[in-house]
């Protein structure tokens, strides 16, 4: 496969630390209001037996002129195949929060379409598709929307409170919080990938019983990881989410 070539035809994939020789590739979805280059440290400080691809949603950075999408099975669809011509090695996926949700489509999708079984699943920040919270942080005005992703602390406060970047980014945070709010995953069988199910201990979005309840969405082997810390975690404690990844990676490879 000429991985340029593939890089070139689909503006959804970012490849910032190219390892030809790996023998598994990781996909890293964002979270709402996220881009592809949150995963740039994750790109950097994996082992080089992956090769790490950073999915970009339209509607921001160099996308932000794109319409953007608003439910997670359309924005599934379109990882999906843009991730067809990267399937020649095993296929890993990581998502925070968001895009989580979006990750396990992805892989429901390989599974179904294409029998593909990911070496795993990662997710990170999101309760379970079948731990159903009624939330509406979509329909707030703007200032109610900000105070949600400074309470996170998503995305820098100081961004925030430019006005001109406000105008370009709150459409895509209100479009992927539409999303994610109001996913329902259609039933299904469930996967049959590792799973690795990970969470801040004081998330406000999420539950440490309800990121536990991904276990009922595969039949490998299940896992979850509790950090302390909230919704973003992974920031401070990259390096052992980076670890804990390569583990079962590894793990999985060698089965």
């Amino acid at each position: 496969m000429n991985t340029s070539t593939a890089t070139d035809n689909s503006l959804w994939i970012r490849r910032f630390q190219p390892r030809p020789d790996s023998t598994v590739r990781l996909v890293c979805l964002p979270h709402a209001g996220g881009s592809a280059s949150f995963y740039l440290p994750v790109a950097r400080a994996m082992p080089d037996f992956a090769d790490v691809l950073c999915v970009q949603y339209p509607g921001r950075q160099d996308r932000r002129s794109e319409p953007l999408i608003d439910n997670i099975p359309e924005l599934a669809d379109h990882v999906f195949t843009a991730l067809l011509p990267w399937a020649d090695r095993p296929l890993a996926f990581f998502g925070h929060s968001m895009g989580a949700s979006v990750a396990f489509e992805v892989a429901r999708r390989f599974e179904r379409e294409k029998g593909i079984v990911a070496a795993a699943l990662f997710a990170s920040g999101r309760r379970a598709p079948s731990a159903h919270r009624r939330e509406s942080v979509h329909l707030l005005d703007d200032r109610g929307l900000i105070d949600e992703v400074k309470s996170l602390s998503g995305t820098d406060t100081q961004l925030l409170g430019d006005d001109e970047v406000l105008r370009m980014v709150l459409p895509a945070i209100r479009a992927d919080y539409r999303a994610a709010e109001t996913y329902a995953p259609e039933p299904g069988e469930p996967l049959h990938c590792p799973l690795l199910a990970m969470v801040g201990s004081d998330d406000p979005k999420v539950t440490v019983p309800e990121a536990a309840a991904w276990a009922g969405h595969t039949e490998g082997p299940f896992a979850l990881r509790v950090f302390s810390q909230g919704h973003f975690y992974l920031v401070r404690d990259q390096a052992e989410v980076i670890q804990a990844m390569s583990d079962r990676l590894r793990t999985s490879l060698a089965a």
